[in-house]
């Protein structure tokens, strides 16, 4: 085989490996994912700010509204979470 065939071969499966990551990683994290139990981040969680409440939700969705800190507690219903003053 000579170097040009090779070349050709190596560049080829360069290329199927982009496109077998660029598929495993497109969209990775378009979803929820539900976690059942305790759960540990080692990084910080940011919270979207709004002005008003939006008018659709996902329940358990967390968002802060005028410094108020609000869940989605059903569809479409934001709770306060706890005793804010």
């Amino acid at each position: 085989m000579n170097p040009q065939d090779l070349q050709m071969q190596i560049d080829k499966l360069n290329h199927e490996l982009l496109d077998i990551k660029s598929t495993v990683y497109a969209n990775n994290f378009s979803s929820s994912q539900d976690f059942n139990k305790y759960s540990r981040f080692n990084t910080r969680l940011k919270v979207p700010k709004y002005s008003v409440d939006p008018s659709t939700c996902e329940v358990g969705e967390i968002i802060e509204v005028s410094g108020k800190l609000k869940v989605c507690s059903a569809a479409n219903t934001w709770t306060i979470v706890g005793t804010q003053t």
